[in-house]
């Protein structure tokens, strides 16, 4: 279970940053709805992958996995329009959009090695 190690603590890691980002954004007053957007499903990761750890079965671990990899999909959505409307800096956005990637990465690789040894 290291993939499923590494994944808890990305994605603690990334949640970290997220909340983070979007006190930032808050702070400044920027993009407000868009940084609860981000906040949401940015935690929302780690959430579902430590309910994964507990799951009744190999089919419901698959599903709460593939829900939190919709979510980091959605997060890297929400990152790259705070990109593109400028709310964050392109070093910034870059940095957070290439973990939510790794994350995706992750994920669907955990997914399909799950579902292979079905």
């Amino acid at each position: 279970m290291a993939e499923g190690s590494a994944a808890r603590e990305k994605s603690r890691a990334f949640a970290l940053r997220v909340v983070k980002s979007s006190r930032f954004l808050q702070s400044e007053r920027k993009g407000y709805v868009l940084s609860k957007q981000l906040l949401r499903s940015g935690t929302a990761i780690g959430a579902l992958i430590r309910e994964a750890e507990y799951a009744e079965s190999r089919a419901d671990f698959v599903h709460k996995l593939h829900i939190a990899l919709k979510e980091a999909s959605e997060t890297d959505y929400w990152i790259n329009l705070l990109c593109d409307s400028g709310y964050f800096n392109p070093e910034a956005g870059a940095s957070l959009q290439a973990d939510a990637e790794e994350l995706i990465r992750l994920l669907a690789a955990i997914i399909k090695t799950t579902k292979t040894r079905s």
